[in-house]
This record gives C-alpha cells, structure tokens and sequence, in this order.
C-alpha cells in the first residue's frame, strides 16, 4: 500500500496509522507529505471491526491461515444468548495476551519469527479496551460480529478468548475493518483507484476534526509558526492536543503545558 501511495503521488513521505492483518481487508488510514508528523494523533482513534469467528476450532495463529491444533463439537450445544453473553464478558478495559504470530517483540525478535521456528511464545499481557462486542447472526459453527476497539487490541485474540471462555475452542475466520474514528471504509479509494489517479487527499485540518479547534488570527498564526506558545486562558488548555487554525489551513497542533499551549507539531504555510 505505501508503495503504490509512494508513487501515485510523488513523494517517500508516506505513513499509515496501524496496519491490518494480512488476512484481514478493511480501512488503513494513509498520511502523504508534511501530515506523516500527524500520525501520534490518528494512531489511538477507536476501530469499528466487523467479521466471523469459527467456534470448535483453534489454531497456532489464532486465525484460519494457521494450522489446527483442537477440534470440538460443543458449540452445537450453544445458543445466541449464552454467546452473546460471553462476548459481553469480554468488554471493558481488561488484560489480553497477544497471538503467538504477532509482530510483538520478545528479548528483541519478533514473536512471529520466534513462533515460525517452532519455539513456544511468552507474551506478557498487555492492557486493552473492548468498546463493542455485538452478536450479529450465527451461522453453523460461525459467529459474525461487530466489534469496537481501542489501539493495540488484537482481534485474533478476542476470537481465542472468546472460544476459551465458551469452552469449545475459537479462531478468527475473517475480518474486516469498517471504520477508524469517523472515517468509514465507504469514503476510502481502493488501490485501484489510487493507481488510477482518482484518489484525492483530504487536509490535514479535516483529518484532525476530531480534536478542539481554536481559530487565530495571521500575527498569532505567524509567531505560532516561529513555536511560540500561545498565552492566557485558552480552551483546551487544561486538557489534550488542541488543533490551531487560521481559516481551513492547519497551523500547528499544539498541547498544554503550564497553562500555555505549546505548539508540537507545527505545518510550513
């Protein structure tokens, strides 16, 4: 993807905000120019995931590309409430071990290297929030889902703890994600369209419409520029990044620090 992006538009200056899967398909939010520099405010956007879960099988990659390792009929005795309910179980801001097969470093190798080689996998848990976890329909041995998450979350590993704490056993079938923050995968371009030259880049100041905005005058925007800090008391200053903006061109985003807000990531005009 950077490198069709790459080339469709000129310039090495490319980053993306998470990647998927391999497996998986969905959206990918994809920075070009000066806005890589924007990505630490993109990168911890909540993802909407929509796919199916295979009950009665696990695999070593806790998805369908790996091989099985257990094979189970029980799930033939569950129901959609006593499923949707274990999904519910699984909400909340709780500890979630990484798949074996994820770029997760141990004693600094990836684990997925580590894993290829046959060698068991000690990954410690790390913190995660489950937003959503919705049961959509049920067909056979398979669970379609929607599921809101916040960074870091694995989904293959939601799949595994999903089949663990119905005691039959559960791996990731597919999956899709649907949206990043407000941006839905409907309004993406496709990889056609981007080699085509059809795509179009929105601006950074649209991308960032999801943090306060404070609107400054030219003399303000020019010694923002020089990273001056802005005095007094301004909104947002006693909370997060905060978007500095003179009519529909970002200037700067800028984060509170001793009742100022002090510029951080500052675009040439």
């Amino acid at each position: 993807m950077v490198r069709v992006v790459r080339r469709a538009f000129g310039t090495r200056r490319v980053g993306h905000t998470g990647t998927l899967d391999p497996a998986a398909s969905g959206l990918l939010l994809v920075l070009v120019g000066p806005a890589v520099r924007l990505s630490r405010y993109l990168v911890g956007l909540p993802k909407v995931y929509r796919g199916a879960i295979r009950l009665g099988e696990t695999t070593d990659t806790d998805d369908a590309t790996g091989s099985v390792l257990s094979r189970s009929d029980s799930w033939k005795n569950l129901d959609a409430a006593s499923i949707a309910a274990a999904m519910q179980r699984l909400t909340g801001v709780r500890e979630q071990v990484p798949p074996a097969y994820s770029a997760k470093h141990v004693g600094g190798e990836r684990a997925y290297r580590i894993a290829r080689r046959g060698q068991p996998v000690q990954l410690a848990p790390v913190l995660v929030e489950i937003k959503r976890f919705e049961l959509l329909s049920l067909e056979g041995p398979d669970v379609w889902f929607e599921a809101e998450v916040g960074s870091g979350t694995y989904l293959r590993s939601l799949a595994r703890d999903l089949g663990a704490g119905l005691g039959c056993g559960a791996h990731l079938r597919e999956l899709r994600r649907v949206q990043v923050g407000d941006f839905a995968v409907e309004d993406a371009f496709s990889l056609e369209a981007i080699r085509s030259g059809e795509a179009r880049l929105i601006s950074p100041l649209e991308a960032l419409k999801h943090l306060p905005r404070i609107d400054i005058d030219p003399e303000t925007a020019r010694r923002v520029r020089l990273g001056q800090p802005l005095e007094g008391d301004r909104p947002g200053a006693g909370g997060g990044p905060v978007v500095l903006a003179q009519g529909e061109e970002l200037v700067a985003v800028a984060e509170p620090k001793r009742g100022r807000l002090q510029p951080k990531v500052v675009l040439a005009s």
